[in-house]
């Protein structure tokens, strides 16, 4: 069965206008990305790929909205983004979970600080737990659920991280290596969770990865960055069908997809 991301019109639903960012005060300015320009339909899965230290995770501040652009224009929904965006989700190479707080607690999180959520968290708190049990079910974390982080495997508090960004339906969902830090078999496991949450819940998903073979498993298009001032340089459409599976991973076409991946990160 092939799923493809779907719009509901012909404007993208996340733009990079020629937009660069750069660290530093006057006079010190490090540039980080340069004059990046991309369109992002509504519910698509995309990848950014690159070097280390070409800017890859300086583009989800960007789409984000924790950093300004230094020049050009961010439009996320037909806005323009000038400060923090509250539709969005994010996750990160490390989980963050709070050491005090439950496995359930975690998840529950952003809707005691993300509006509209927020006031309404201790009227409809009841309501809130089923959809988080709901999401911690369908990532085999239930009986988890009080637990805390340290009684957790690194690969479990990577589902409840997945989990707490997702719990308030973000319409963006940004994702910084998540599963950078565990082993091998505990990422494609974590691949399969990730595809079918993004099934189900069809976010616009923005993907920063050093893995090629995760990028190509899970992106619909794959953005590769030239080193530092990170730049696009090659776009890659990904037609392998969906759901896939680890076994398409050892497809002659996905092993060729990878392989030529590599040679365009390599040739620049």
């Amino acid at each position: 069965m092939k799923m493809q991301a779907q719009s509901q019109d012909s404007t993208p639903f996340v733009q990079l206008r020629n937009a660069s960012l750069a660290y530093g005060g006057e006079g010190q300015q490090l540039l980080a990305v340069d004059d990046i320009s991309m369109s992002i339909e509504q519910g698509e899965f995309i990848a950014i790929v690159g070097p280390s230290g070409c800017g890859k995770s300086s583009l989800l501040k960007l789409v984000s909205g924790l950093h300004p652009a230094l020049k050009g224009e961010v439009i996320v929904d037909g806005k323009a983004v000038t400060s923090p965006i509250s539709i969005c989700g994010m996750a990160f190479q490390n989980s963050t979970l709070l050491p005090w707080r439950t496995t359930l607690d975690n998840v529950l999180l952003p809707l005691q600080i993300v509006q509209p959520f927020a006031g309404n968290f201790r009227r409809h708190r009841r309501e809130y737990v089923e959809k988080a049990r709901h999401l911690l079910a369908s990532v085999g974390l239930l009986e988890f659920e009080k637990k805390y982080p340290w009684e957790l495997s690194g690969g479990m508090q990577q589902r409840a991280s997945l989990c707490r960004a997702l719990i308030h339906d973000p319409r963006v969902l940004l994702l910084d290596e998540p599963f950078g830090a565990l082993d091998a078999f505990t990422r494609e496991d974590l691949w399969e969770v990730l595809q079918t949450l993004w099934v189900e819940k069809r976010p616009t998903v923005v993907l920063v990865t050093h893995d090629l073979r995760e990028a190509a498993y899970l992106a619909d298009t794959i953005y590769v960055c030239s080193p530092r001032p990170g730049k696009i340089v090659s776009r890659n459409e990904m037609h392998f069908p969906r759901p896939r599976s680890l076994e398409t991973t050892f497809e002659p076409d996905f092993v060729d997809t990878v392989q030529l991946l590599r040679e365009k990160i390599a040739r620049h």
